[in-house]
C-alpha cells in the first residue's frame, strides 16, 4: 500500500482535504465514463497546479508513427494513441474579477470529493478564500449519461460567504488540447469550424490520419437560489475555443448555479455531415429533461446494472469498496452496446499503453461480462476478433508466416499491430492462445456452439496454422520447440520454450482439430464452406497433430515442476522475501538488464497455464508449481494478484487468497504499483471479480453444469454474488456456516456443490 487517503465507504470513493500532491492520483481514481466517452476527474474551474487533463471518446485514436532507435523488419508502423479529445467540462469562474484557482487560493478548507458508484455521479465541495480575500463555498456534481450516451451534465454552484459579489461563469469548449503522451508531438486534431448560435456552441473537428469527425457541443442554464434566470452573455470565439460569459450579482449567502450540458457526436454513429444536427438534437433532449431528471435517469440505469453485477461483502468495508470500485469502472468502460468497441487497459482514465484491446479482454474480462451481462455481449467480444482475422493474417505475413497463419496483435485498435517494443510485438505471441481459449470458454459457459461453425473455427484454424509454423523441430530433443519468445512474465525476453507458450500452443492445435471433427460430423455444410475457404486438407492436419503430439516441455525432476523456460534454473534463485523493500518495485528501481537476469516473475506465467487448463492437472501438481513459483513473483503486473488469489483459494490457503484479493481489488485505490496518476488498471479489475466468484466461490463449469466449492475469508461475515448462467440468474450467498442458492427465473437447474448434486427450483432458496 502506497497511499491511504481514500475513506472507507461501501458505495462511494471519498477524498477529504485538499492536497496538491494528490491531484493527479485523484483525477484517475474519480474518473467517470459511460462506455461511449469518459474523462479524468479534472476540475471544471481553472487549475494551474500539476494536473493531467484527459477527455476521451471510445474508438477514436491516432496512429502515432513508431519511434525506435533501431528499426527492425516487422515493426508496426505506428502506435495507436488514445486521443485526448476537445475539452467540454471547463467553466472559468471569477468572483469580483478574481479567478477561482485552487492552486493559488489563500486557503482551501472542507474540501470533499465523492464518486458515488451506486448512482453514477461525481461531486466536489469546498470553501475557499480567494486572493482578493473573498470567501466562497463551491459545490459541483457531474455525470456522463448512460441513457443519452453522447451527453454529460454539470451542476456548478458558488455561494459567497463573506460579502455580496459579482460572479462570472464562463463555460467553454477548448479544442486546443494535446496528449500527455506523444512520439513526435504531432498535431492530432484538425479544427474545421467553431460556431455559436442561440446559447449553443459547437466545435467541428477531425483527427489527423484516421479522420474521425467529431462535433463537440455545449449549452448552459443559469439559476439563482434554484430559480432559473436569464442573463445576457458575452461570446468569445477563437480558432480553437468558444466561451460564453454570464455575469450575476449575488448577495451574501445566495447560491448561484450553472447547469452545463455538453458532449460529443461522432461519425462512428452518424453521417459526418449530420454531426451538428445530431448535436443539436442531443442538446434538446438534455435540456428538456434538465439536470435533475438526467440524474434520476442515471440512478435508475445504475440500479439496473448493480442488480445483476453487484457483489456484497459483510463485515469488511475496504473489501466491499474495492470490489464495487472495480465493477463500477468496468461498466463505465464497456457496456457491450457497441460491437466495434473493446476494453482498453486504461479505459477512459489515462493514455498509457495506447490501443483499445490487449489479450486481457479474452483472459480476464470475458468471464465477467458473460456472467454479469448476457451471452450477446460476450459474443460481441469474440466477433470483434473475428472481424480482425484478416488483419491478424496480415500481421503474421509481415513476420514471414504464410498459408493463412494468424497472429493477433498484442495491442490494437483496428486489427493491426500497434505496439512498438520488439520483445512484445515479435515475442509475446502467447496472446494468440488467449483468443482461442476465449472461444472455448464462451462455449463452455454459455452452451452456445453456434459461434464456432459460423465464425470461430476460422479463427481457430488461423491460430493453429501460426503455431504449426512457429514451432521448430529440434533434432537434439526429438521434439518441437518454440524459440525466442516472451511469456506472460515480461521480465524475461527472448527465451526458449516458455512452458505456458508451448503448452497453450499444443492446446490450440488440439482444440482446432477437435472442432474440425465436430463440424465434419454435425455441421457438414459449414465444414465444407470453411474447409474450402481456408484450403485446409488432411495432410496439413496431420502436420499440425505431429507438432502438438511432440511438443517439448522443460521439466525439472529435482523440483518436480515444469520449468518456466529452458534457462530458469540457471538464475540465482533468491526469493522475493529476501529482497530489501527499498528495491521494490524492481521495474522502477533496477536496470532492465538486472531484471532480465533475475528469477523474478512479473505475473502468473506457468501458473497462468495452470489457471487456464486447470482440468489437465491435479491439485497436487498445482500445489507443487504454486509453491515453487509464487515465492519468486513480485506481482508488479496488475494481472498477477487475481490468478494467485484464485489458486490460493483452491489450495485452501485462505489467508494468502484474501491478501491477494485485497491487493487486486485495491490495486489502484491504495496505489500498490505507485503509478495510479497515469490511470487505472481497468482490464485487471475483471480479475477482482474472478477472485471472488471463481476463487472464494469456487465457480467452475464442468460437464455443462455450474459447480461451486464455496469458501469464505475469516475477515468476512458473508458475501453474495449473482451469475447469469445460460439465461438463468443464480444468486449465491455464502456465510461462515452456510451457503444458499436462489434461482430467480426459468426452469429447475441442477448444480454441483462440493461434489454433490443440488436441484434449484425457481424463486426458492436452497441451503447447503
Amino acid at each position: 500500500m502506497n497511499q491511504n487517503y481514500i475513506l472507507s465507504n461501501e458505495w462511494s470513493i471519498i477524498e477529504e482535504g485538499f492536497d496538491k500532491n494528490r491531484v493527479k492520483s485523484s483525477e484517475s481514481l474519480f474518473s467517470i465514463g459511460n462506455g461511449a466517452m469518459g474523462q479524468r476527474a479534472n476540475f471544471e474551474e481553472d487549475y494551474t497546479g500539476n494536473t493531467f487533463q484527459g477527455s476521451y471518446i471510445a474508438g477514436v485514436y491516432y496512429p502515432d508513427k513508431t519511434r525506435v532507435g533501431w528499426w527492425k523488419n516487422g515493426y508496426p508502423e505506428y502506435f495507436a494513441k488514445v486521443l485526448n479529445a476537445p475539452n467540454w467540462i471547463g467553466i472559468h469562474v471569477k468572483v469580483n474579477d478574481e479567478v477561482l484557482d485552487l492552486a493559488i487560493c489563500k486557503e482551501v478548507k472542507n474540501f470533499r470529493r465523492e464518486l458515488n458508484m451506486k448512482e453514477g455521479w461525481l461531486s466536489r465541495s469546498f470553501e475557499a478564500v480567494l486572493q482578493n480575500g473573498i470567501e466562497i463555498s463551491v459545490s459541483t456534481k457531474r455525470l456522463l449519461s448512460l441513457d443519452i450516451d453522447e451527453v454529460g451534465a454539470i451542476e456548478y454552484s458558488v455561494t459567497p460567504m463573506s460579502q455580496s459579489v459579482t460572479i462570472e461563469f464562463s463555460p467553454y469548449l477548448d479544442a486546443g488540447i494535446t496528449n500527455e503522451d506523444s512520439n513526435w508531438d504531432d498535431k492530432f486534431w484538425n479544427i474545421l469550424d467553431v460556431s455559436s448560435i442561440d446559447n449553443q456552441a459547437f466545435i467541428y473537428s477531425h483527427t489527423m490520419k484516421t479522420a474521425f469527425h467529431v462535433c463537440t457541443f455545449m449549452e448552459s442554464q443559469l439559476f439563482l437560489e434554484n430559480k432559473k434566470i436569464q442573463t445576457p452573455l458575452q461570446e468569445t470565439v477563437s480558432d480553437t475555443k468558444v466561451s460564453y460569459s454570464y455575469t450575476l450579482d449575488v448577495t451574501k449567502g445566495q447560491k448561484a448555479t450553472i447547469h452545463k450540458f455538453a458532449g460529443y457526436t461522432v461519425d462512428r454513429n452518424h453521417k459526418k455531415e449530420e454531426l451538428l444536427i445530431a448535436a443539436k438534437s442531443v442538446l434538446v433532449k438534455a435540456l428538456t429533461l434538465g439536470f435533475e431528471e438526467l440524474l434520476n435517469l442515471q440512478k435508475k440505469a445504475w440500479e439496473k446494472i448493480w442488480d445483476r453485477a453487484d457483489i456484497t461483502i459483510e463485515g469488511d468495508v475496504q473489501a466491499q469498496q474495492g470490489i464495487r470500485f472495480n465493477i463500477f469502472q468496468l461498466n463505465q468502460t464497456y457496456l457491450g452496446t457497441d460491437a466495434q468497441l473493446n476494453i482498453g487497459p486504461k479505459g477512459f482514465t489515462g493514455e498509457k499503453y495506447g490501443g483499445s484491446t490487449y489479450w486481457d479482454t479474452e483472459a480476464y474480462c470475458l468471464p465477467f461480462y458473460m456472467a454479469t451481462k448476457d451471452e450477446n455481449v460476450a459474443r460481441s467480444l469474440l466477433e470483434y476478433r473475428y472481424n480482425h482475422l484478416e488483419k491478424a493474417i496480415e500481421n503474421a505475413g509481415k513476420l514471414g508466416f504464410s498459408n493463412g497463419a494468424a497472429l493477433y496483435p498484442m495491442v490494437t485498435m483496428n486489427g493491426e499491430e500497434c505496439h512498438n517494443e520488439w520483445e512484445i510485438t515479435f515475442q509475446e505471441i502467447h496472446r494468440n492462445s488467449a483468443i482461442a481459449f476465449a472461444i472455448f470458454n464462451y462455449h463452455r459457459y454459455t452452451g452456445d456452439y453456434s459461434y464456432i461453425p459460423e465464425k470461430g473455427l476460422e479463427v481457430l484454424i488461423g491460430i493453429a496454422r501460426f503455431w504449426h509454423q512457429r514451432a521448430t523441430y529440434s533434432t537434439d530433443k526429438n521434439k518441437y520447440v518454440i524459440l525466442g519468445v516472451t511469456g506472460p512474465n515480461e521480465y524475461e525476453n527472448n527465451i526458449n520454450n516458455n512452458w505456458y507458450t508451448n503448452y497453450s500452443a499444443k492446446w490450440c492445435i488440439e482444440y482446432a482439430i477437435e472442432n474440425i471433427e465436430i463440424l465434419k460430423k454435425d455441421f457438414s455444410d459449414d465444414y465444407e464452406r470453411i474447409i474450402t475457404k481456408v484450403n485446409l486438407n488432411d495432410e496439413e492436419l496431420s502436420k499440425w497433430k505431429k507438432v502438438a503430439d511432440t511438443m517439448y516441455f522443460p521439466y525439472s525432476p529435482k523440483h518436480n515442476v515444469f520449468l518456466q523456460q529452458d534457462g530458469f534454473l540457471d538464475k540465482e534463485l533468491i526469493s522475493v522475501a529476501e529482497l530489501d523493500s527499498s528495491q521494490r518495485p524492481i521495474n522502477q528501481k533496477w536496470s532492465w538488464d538486472r531484471i532480465l537476469r533475475s528469477p523474478y516473475i512479473k505475473q502468473a506465467d506457468t501458473l497462468q497455464g495452470f489457471y487456464f487448463f486447470e482440468e489437465d492437472f491435479t491439485t497436487e501438481e498445482l500445489e507443487s508449481h504454486y509453491d515453487f513459483y509464487e515465492p519468486f513473483t513480485v506481482h508488479e503486473s496488475s494481472l498477477s494478484p487475481c490468478v494467485h488469489s484464485i489458486q490460493a483459494a483452491k489450495l485452501n490457503r485462505m489467508e494468502q487468497a484474501y491478501e491477494f484479493y485485497l491487493r487486486t481489488s485495491r490495486l489502484d485505490l491504495d496505489d500498490y504499483n505507485k503509478e495510479v496518476e497515469e490511470g487505472l488498471h481497468i482490464t485487471s479489475m475483471a480479475g477482482t471479480w474472478m477472485s471472488i466468484v471463481e476463487g472464494f466461490g469456487g465457480m467452475r463449469i464442468k460437464n455443462d453444469k455450474l459447480n461451486f466449492s464455496p469458501k469464505i475469508p475469516k475477515e468476512w461475515e458473508a458475501y453474495s454474488f449473482k451469475v447469469n448462467f445460460r439465461n438463468q440468474i443464480v444468486k449465491v450467498s455464502i456465510g461462515q456456516d452456510k451457503t444458499t442458492f436462489e434461482l430467480n427465473n426459468g426452469e429447475e437447474l441442477n448444480i454441483i456443490v462440493n461434489g454433490e448434486e443440488v436441484l434449484l427450483s425457481p424463486n426458492n432458496m436452497t441451503m447447503v
